[in-house]
């Protein structure tokens, strides 16, 4: 009975974005009515126009109708992208005499004489042009010429019945002029694909997609962010996690340092996320780089998405301390990016990660620092839902995630900008400490799922061959209330490269 169903399933039709087809489930359903709804600036009509042109592409024959534009003005958004829409028809209803005083009329009612052209235009022109795939924009033309909500509808519906016996799929734009509450269309389209934009006190616009609406089709709901650029747009289909799984080993790797690698219980596991939590300055940066250049020379693949620096800063400083990233940019194994929070959005980085892990096969994620994503996204709570589903997506695709948390303060009570710990495998904690007039580093792990770790707190420190954890220091107090103290006997690292004056003490 699957295989009877499967075969009278109906052939999708492409809508011309990736994005869409895929929250679609492959795309739209062939010779139905659509409704593609949002404000002016959204990105309506470069929708369109990619939806013909993908007719273009296979062969179909298509018809762009224009209420609101010129020929000129659609040739110019075209071009704009770098695209030639000659391979359809432009049907311009915008008509100089149409604008023209002294060619209106006054004697009877707009719907009885300009309504009625218009429709009859569009009926002639799909007469004799015979599409596959129609674009009218826009509906506020119609329902201005209508002046009545009962005749809007019934010349839509009209429109709906003459299409359907066309064997046609037809676009409807809309601007959303009328009142926000009338969805009256809602019900007479198959689909509705909403666009939206916001706007936020600083950076670009957040351009987002959402499908209202779709008969018959299984497709993921909910908002999904889009960027409209030279090219088209361009949809990132909202992430869930439970979709993706893969197999993959999950024996210990090494981090490189043999003292991180005991306090961790015996390194890092596939398919986890560590998590660096610790003041401005303590290491933390340098740690992922570490554990990312330990990687690498297993000859695994590794993505850096940098957010609080810039890239020659980055690869300058880790070289003073002996970890040289150069060398594994230039041979492919190592993609380093910089990120501008405010202007990449959720699901454009998630989209990237995805390409990276999916495509590159890349096994090491860093992102740094959390502190700086949450200035990407719109409000705390999506940062930790886009976060959580993120994370459950590396971890099925068997990928290690190193994250970077910075925390306010240096000493007493420090404050972290969000707790993301709960959605860790792995938390590192870093932490200064004083000791014979000298401020020094202790790092301790406070939480492992994947393995038995150390409950002990070594000394870290940071030298010219890069990253050294010392051994366990068992005499520490008050470190997690932020007010370290070591009085304990064992040796300290470096303290062989110092002369103490014992004499005043």
């Amino acid at each position: 009975m699957s295989n009877d169903a499967a075969s009278h399933a109906p052939t999708r039709l492409h809508s011309g974005i990736e994005g869409i087809d895929n929250i679609l489930g492959g795309g739209l359903t062939p010779q139905r009515m659509y409704l593609v709804e949002g404000a002016p600036g959204t990105g309506k009509t470069t929708l369109a126009l990619q939806f013909l042109l993908k007719g273009v592409d296979e062969g179909q024959v298509g018809l762009y109708v224009t209420l609101s534009e010129t020929r000129d003005e659609l040739i110019a958004v075209a071009e704009s992208h770098g695209w030639d829409i000659s391979g359809f028809k432009v049907l311009e209803l915008l008509s100089d005499e149409g604008l023209d005083p002294q060619f209106e009329q006054t004697v009877l009612h707009p719907a009885e004489v300009e309504l009625g052209e218009t429709v009859r235009n569009v009926i002639a022109q799909v007469d004799e042009v015979k599409p596959t795939r129609i674009v009218l924009d826009s509906l506020s033309e119609l329902r201005l010429l209508s002046q009545n909500p009962l005749r809007y509808r019934r010349q839509i519906l009209a429109l709906k019945r003459y299409f359907a016996t066309r064997e046609c799929t037809v676009l409807l734009l809309d601007d959303n002029t009328s009142d926000p509450s009338d969805i009256q269309l809602h019900s007479i389209a198959h689909g509705v694909i909403s666009l939206d934009n916001v706007v936020h006190d600083y950076g670009g616009n957040r351009r987002r997609v959402r499908i209202a609406k779709m008969r018959g089709i299984k497709f993921r709901e909910g908002y999904h962010d889009i960027t409209l650029d030279t090219g088209g747009i361009r949809v990132y289909p909202r992430l869930v996690a439970a979709e993706h799984h893969a197999e993959f080993d999950t024996q210990a790797l090494s981090t490189g340092t043999s003292g991180l690698d005991a306090l961790l219980g015996g390194g890092l596991i596939p398919g986890t996320n560590v998590l660096m939590v610790g003041p401005s300055g303590v290491g933390k940066t340098t740690t992922v780089v570490s554990c990312l250049i330990a990687a690498l020379e297993r000859g695994e693949r590794c993505v850096y998405y940098v957010f609080d620096e810039t890239l020659v800063t980055l690869i300058a400083r880790c070289v003073t301390v002996g970890l040289n990233l150069a060398p594994y940019v230039e041979n492919g194994l190592l993609t380093l990016r910089q990120i501008d929070p405010a202007e990449i959005s959720p699901g454009e980085f998630a989209s990237d990660v995805r390409v990276s892990v999916e495509n590159k096969g890349v096994k090491y994620v860093a992102i740094d620092s959390l502190n700086a994503y949450l200035q990407a996204m719109p409000g705390e709570r999506f940062l930790l839902l886009q976060m959580h589903e993120l994370l459950g997506y590396l971890n099925q695709q068997g990928v290690l995630t190193m994250l970077v948390l910075g925390q306010h303060g240096v000493i007493g009570e420090i404050q972290s900008d969000i707790d993301i710990s709960y959605l860790s495998d792995v938390v590192i904690l870093f932490r200064y400490f004083e000791h014979h007039g000298e401020v020094l580093t202790a790092v301790t792990a406070v939480k492992s799922r994947a393995n038995a770790h150390e409950r002990s707190i070594r000394q870290f420190r940071l030298t010219s061959e890069g990253v050294e954890v010392g051994e366990a220091l068992r005499d520490f107090e008050g470190v997690l209330s932020g007010l370290p103290s070591y009085r304990g006997g064992t040796a300290l690292l470096g303290a062989q490269d110092h002369v103490i004056d014992t004499s005043r003490q």
